[in-house]
């Protein structure tokens, strides 16, 4: 049975938190909660997040054993970007995109 979590608007680039979610993807959920837990960008504390989050549904929700649980996928789809400006010379402003996205981590037993 596939359980899934969504953390969403997090204030991190999509493509920042792909390059992290492909360290995890296919691997068991502890060994990935072990993986993510020690690597130092702040992306993966995000993906932790939601992998525990994901874990907790399927224990306390489905009854599904911890050990028996696999990361069948995780993505991060775009969010909302919040705009923002920046004054530039000649009384013009350059525009600034500060992106988000919504992280997405999908369990299953084995």
């Amino acid at each position: 049975m596939k359980v899934k979590s969504i953390a969403k608007y997090q204030r991190v680039s999509q493509r920042k938190v792909d390059r992290i979610m492909d360290l995890v993807r296919g691997k068991d959920a502890v060994e990935a909660s072990t993986i993510l837990n020690f690597l130092p960008h702040a992306s993966a504390k995000l993906i932790l997040n939601a992998l525990k989050s994901a874990i907790a549904n399927a224990v306390n929700n489905y009854k599904l054993p911890k050990d028996s649980l696999v990361v069948a996928e995780c993505y991060a789809g775009p969010s909302t970007p919040m705009k923002r400006f920046r004054p530039s010379s000649r009384g013009r402003a350059h525009s600034i995109m500060k992106r988000a996205c919504h992280i997405t981590v999908v369990v299953e037993d084995r």
